[in-house]
């Protein structure tokens, strides 16, 4: 059995470029999906939050909508029940990564609020990849690579194929022009290799030990590809 860290956003809002706070959290299907395959398959996951605080869902991310129906926010809604870990996280700033076989990173507007700038994060990334770990990582969760400098004083994942949440995804969203930054511009500013694929279609990227997802879409591809890699 494995031991999974899921490293999840504390923040309960994204601050806009006019100073407005957009509520956020984390996004359900980018934890729940990834959570229910690991510990299908007998392994266990620990929830890490910055300051060790209860993580916050993103509302619209329980929505019908997003979940393919109202059967599937319930089944959703009934999986983040039983994500028991969610509700007693350890400390971010106290994670020990030699007491972890992988380290995951969920999405949700939240990451773009806190791990941007978290700097206990970004050495945890940085150890992470330096590690050879399966490191996983979807969506808007790439934001928590923007605080990662690696040995060298340089970007730790510069060089590094990888993707996120696009901006053509973010501006169908309808909060690109609302935004301070966008998460591939940053990605890209730093040195990443960033790779788009269609908009909300599955599609993850892997690069040594990294594996990153597009999309909420693309969590489900992403789990399997870290399942594989746990042996």
């Amino acid at each position: 059995m494995a031991k999974i860290l899921f490293v999840v956003t504390g923040a309960d809002h994204w601050t806009l470029a006019d100073g407005t706070k957009h509520p956020t959290g984390f996004w359900a299907e980018e934890a729940v999906t990834p959570y229910e395959t690991l510990t299908a398959a007998g392994h266990e996951v620990v929830v890490a939050t910055p300051g060790g605080v209860i993580p916050t869902v993103d509302r619209g991310s329980l929505a019908p909508e997003f979940n393919g129906g109202r059967e599937g926010a319930d089944r959703v809604a009934a999986a983040l029940d039983g994500f028991e870990e969610l509700r007693r996280p350890v400390a971010l700033e106290d994670v020990d990564l030699d007491a972890y076989d992988a380290v995951f990173y969920p999405g949700g507007h939240g990451p773009m609020e806190d791990l941007a700038v978290n700097e206990a994060s970004g050495r945890l990334l940085a150890d992470t990849l330096a590690s050879g770990k399966p490191l996983g990582v979807v969506c808007h969760g790439p934001a928590a690579l923007l605080a990662a400098t690696g040995p060298d004083g340089g970007h730790a994942f510069a060089g590094y194929r990888l993707t996120g949440f696009t901006n053509t995804e973010e501006t169908q969203a309808g909060l690109a022009e609302k935004a301070k930054w966008l998460l591939q511009d940053r990605l890209v500013e730093l040195g990443a290799d960033f790779q788009e694929g269609e908009p909300w279609a599955p599609f993850i990227i892997t690069d040594r030990n990294l594996i990153t997802g597009q999309n909420p879409a693309s969590s489900a591809p992403l789990a399997a590809e870290l399942l594989s890699r746990l042996g």
